[in-house]
């Protein structure tokens, strides 16, 4: 009895406000409204400490407690001109001192033998592209073909789940989330399936299958009754279902291509990107059956095709992957205005919201700095000298810091101590 209440306990705790434990921080809508995070830096300025990393990666850094957490790939797949022996591909999950940005520990996964072929498509972005998620008992990360894994605090592997051997474009892309005692993965490209295993044990505890074509990392969002709702966003539909038990509880129309933005939520309502010719749309929770007629807000044509947005103040903020920043009023989805970033390549990563600033990366220029409101008005572009690797992760706001990961560094930006 004792040992259930304090399971209760551990998991009723709330995340403290300067942790970032999942992509896109918390609630998955990658904003950190009261954060503090300087708008300008560069190698020497507002530069807390920056680090080496062993291996390339997309994925983004996640901040829980005193520890940082990352993914990246050795051996294999790093030049796609010179991509070397596939059987060399070692996958890796990083745990770094967050005040000092010491590595702690690097554990290595070895690749599975489905593991595509180091194209260049796929070297774009390589083999460590999903985030990790972690809470008191562990980290959690996912790999792909290579499966989800599980350490402790300490790098003590705790157990290891395969969830499909079928890879499709430039691979995986989701990321883990954490719900109650359930990790919840949308293997989508592996097999077709999202998945919900216990947290301690890997045991599959439920399962949701023919989910088509969905790079997205899954989003647990409240309805306005006050019930948790888990919304998969995939090629054509919409869906939400019971998280604890994997029931479905209504559909609606979706996107009419591929989903690989992730789904964000306010106030009940889920904002919905996606496809290659960009589509958006907002639907409110709560709904039974198909509630495309009864619960869906509005659509536009204007969207994203890998990038995520951020809901802010009564708007929805993103940076396309084609450079464009974009701003629409979340009520009716009308353009409140769009504008031509300065970036010459396609955007990855996806806009992060600290205080009432948009940081917004580009690949090979940098992190542009713009106030939210309903004027596009730019206020920083920080550069970081000595670094030409690709950026690609979404960044991470820990507390009054921003967590930048390039290819080859790992960057703690903050102001520094009096």
């Amino acid at each position: 009895m004792k040992t259930a209440l304090i399971a209760v306990l551990l998991l009723a705790q709330p995340v403290a406000a300067s942790d970032w434990p999942r992509f896109r921080g918390a609630d998955g809508g990658a904003a950190a409204p009261t954060a503090r995070v300087p708008v300008s830096w560069d190698e020497q300025t507002n530069m807390l400490w920056s680090v080496d990393l062993p291996g390339n990666g997309a994925s983004s850094p996640i901040a829980f407690q005193d520890r940082i957490y990352l993914t990246s790939f050795t051996g294999y797949g790093l030049d796609a001109d010179d991509p070397g022996k596939r059987e060399d591909l070692r996958l890796h999950v990083l745990c770094f001192e967050r005040a000092t940005g010491r590595l702690l520990w690097d554990r290595e996964i070895e690749a599975a033998a489905a593991e595509q072929k180091a194209t260049r498509r796929v070297v774009d972005h390589g083999y460590a592209s999903g985030t990790a998620v972690c809470d008191e008992t562990g980290v959690y990360a996912y790999f792909g073909v290579s499966g989800l894994v599980a350490f402790d605090h300490d790098g003590n592997r705790l157990w290891h789940a395969e969830t499909g051997d079928r890879t499709a474009g430039f691979g995986s892309a989701a990321s883990p989330i954490i719900y109650q005692n359930l990790v919840i993965m949308n293997a989508s490209i592996e097999c077709g399936t999202v998945f919900a295993f216990d947290r301690r044990t890997g045991d599959e505890v439920w399962r949701i299958e023919d989910v088509v074509r969905s790079w997205t990392t899954p989003l647990v969002a409240r309805n306005s009754d006050g019930n948790d709702e888990l919304v998969l966003s995939y090629k054509n539909l919409i869906r939400g279902f019971d998280p604890l038990s994997g029931q479905q509880l209504w559909s609606a129309d979706g996107v009419l291509d591929y989903v690989v933005p992730c789904v964000v939520a306010s106030e009940g309502v889920i904002y919905v990107l996606g496809g290659r010719k960009n589509q958006s749309m907002a639907v409110r929770l709560g709904g039974r059956g198909d509630v495309t007629k009864t619960h869906k807000i509005w659509e536009s044509n204007i969207g994203a095709n890998v990038t995520s947005p951020v809901y802010h103040d009564g708007r929805l903020y993103w940076s396309s992957d084609r450079g464009i920043a974009n701003c629409l009023n979340a009520a009716t989805g009308d353009v409140i205005y769009r504008e031509r970033m300065d970036t010459r390549e396609r955007v990855y990563a996806s806009a992060v919201l600290a205080g009432d600033h948009l940081y917004l990366s580009t690949r090979e220029n940098g992190i542009f700095v713009i106030h939210t409101g309903d004027d596009y008005k730019q206020v920083a572009h920080n550069l970081i000298g000595g670094d030409d690797s690709l950026l690609n992760a979404t960044p991470c706001v820990a507390g009054d810091t921003l967590l930048v990961r390039t290819n080859n560094r790992l960057y703690c930006i903050g102001t520094p101590s009096p």
